[in-house]
């Protein structure tokens, strides 16, 4: 892992982001790229050094809080908490989950570590948070976190899937995370009563999983629930476990609509870290 990008709005929960990608570039050697994204509600062409296409008064409102954010921005990375870490900082005018993804892209991002509040109800159904956006189109694996969060503490990391075509891709991330925090993997899948697989079933997919894919340091359960967003997170509850890793297929339009997204319905509810990969369609 080389970089990492933190999206801040310099709130409580983007501190506890920052706080811990700080730890983890500090353990791993990578860079942090802090993005800051001054929303605006019109469309038009926008840069660091400005923007065009407004009333000047409202262009010099925007110039204004554009150099206020940089000199914010500045303070962090020369903060002596971050002395010695490699951090670059970049102030953008737009909507965040554009930005957020065009940056992923751009830079190279290996990970992205986002605090978020989560969303509940119609909020949830209309919207949704830009967290669940980045999770859902993310290339690269995400990490949303609610409260502060030590990297120290992170010893067991609940791995949520139906074990059967979880990504190939996905088996070189856990290992990395797992290795990165030399922690315990609790592996879970999660039964339900409309899709049922027996006892004896679901624990031969799990051994065949994690024997072919050469895990090692692991536990492997089986969670009754109605939901298995549900039974996920209620599982890591009932364990203590100081993480989640599930895989999104990144679905979008109609096909999300109906279908909704497990690891993004997790993500919006655990008060766990939660650090999701996108699994590729075939």
């Amino acid at each position: 892992m080389k970089k990492i990008l933190v999206p801040t709005d310099f709130s409580e929960v983007s501190g506890h982001a920052l706080e811990f990608a700080r730890q983890l570039a500090e353990r791993d050697n990578c860079q942090i790229l802090l993005l800051n994204i001054i929303e605006h509600p019109s469309v038009s062409t926008f840069n660091s050094m400005g923007i065009t296409g407004y009333d000047p008064m409202e262009n010099l409102y925007i110039k204004k809080m554009i150099d206020s954010v940089k000199v914010k921005m500045e303070d962090l990375r020369n903060s002596p908490e971050f002395s010695g870490i490699d951090i670059k900082t970049k102030v953008v005018v737009g909507n965040p989950f554009v930005e957020i993804t065009e940056d992923i892209v751009k830079t190279e991002t290996d990970l992205v570590v986002m605090g978020t509040e989560g969303t509940e109800g119609m909020e949830e159904l209309l919207v949704g948070s830009n967290a669940e956006k980045v999770i859902r189109t993310s290339q690269c694996p995400v990490l949303t976190i609610k409260s502060k969060t030590s990297i120290d503490d992170i010893k067991n990391i609940v791995f949520a899937s139906d074990f059967k075509s979880p990504g190939e891709g996905i088996v070189a991330y856990i290992k990395e995370m797992q290795s990165l925090f030399e922690a315990k993997l609790s592996l879970v899948t999660v039964n339900t009563p409309n899709n049922f697989t027996t006892t004896r079933q679901d624990f031969e997919t799990m051994e065949e999983f994690a024997t072919s894919k050469g895990l090692e340091n692991y536990t492997m359960d089986i969670y009754n629930d109605f939901q298995e967003e549900d039974g996920i997170i209620c599982f890591a509850q009932d364990i203590e476990a100081d993480m989640i890793a599930i895989g999104t297929h990144g679905r979008t339009g109609v096909f999300h609509f109906l279908s909704g997204s497990i690891a993004e319905d997790v993500a919006n509810h655990s008060n766990r870290p939660v650090w999701t990969f996108r699994i590729e369609e075939k």
